[in-house]
């Protein structure tokens, strides 16, 4: 789920909602387990982020992509609180996958009477249809890897980033100054 559009645009009952679901959620799972965990001596929390939560991909995202980084950093802080009571935390960062409805389950901010906004969401909205990164959606089974291979130990990467997609942005995003990085994203959409 994700709620896009303008800032500006977005109501109370969206901006909750992407809360609750990508921050709220994990917050109550973990401290509901985390108890379990002190009295068996350890054990593991494996997040589902995004590659969105480590680098940004689509204007209007801007909270979708701020709930992801909320939960980056929630693991990474965890990450140091819990460490000393074996308690490990990992992230999946994948993009779009195959059979995911994520696009149909975008809440989009409007407002009928501000029409600033129109053509760059359509362009938005577009673009997530017909783009590259829409046709290279992660396989689910690629997923279902990494979760399994965090979670019996066979990888012991704090962070995975899943498909080409968020390979390919990750690597543009560390190869070129943020100013840059951002511009190149830029150009997709005006």
């Amino acid at each position: 789920m994700g709620t896009y559009g303008a800032l500006e645009l977005a109501n109370e009952e969206a901006i909750d909602w992407q809360f609750a679901v990508n921050n709220r959620g994990p917050i109550n799972v973990i401290r509901k387990f985390i108890p379990h965990y002190r009295a068996n001596g350890g054990g593991m929390f494996i997040n589902i982020s995004s590659f969105m939560g480590i680098t940004t991909a689509v204007p209007l995202g801007s909270l979708y992509n701020m709930s992801k980084f909320d939960l980056e950093g929630l693991t990474e802080g965890l990450y140091y609180e819990l460490k000393p009571l074996n308690i490990k935390l990992r992230l999946i960062e994948q993009g779009g996958s195959s059979g995911n409805n994520f696009r149909e389950n975008i809440t989009w901010n409007k407002d009928e009477n501000i029409k600033d906004y129109d053509d760059l969401m359509t362009k938005v909205n577009n673009l997530m249809i017909t783009s590259e990164a829409s046709r290279r959606l992660d396989d689910p089974q690629d997923i279902v890897d990494a979760i399994v291979a965090v979670a019996t130990g066979e990888s012991n990467k704090f962070r995975t980033v899943i498909g080409a997609a968020g390979n390919d942005l990750m690597a543009l995003r560390n190869s070129v100054p943020i100013e840059e990085y951002l511009e190149t994203i830029a150009r997709d959409y005006m």
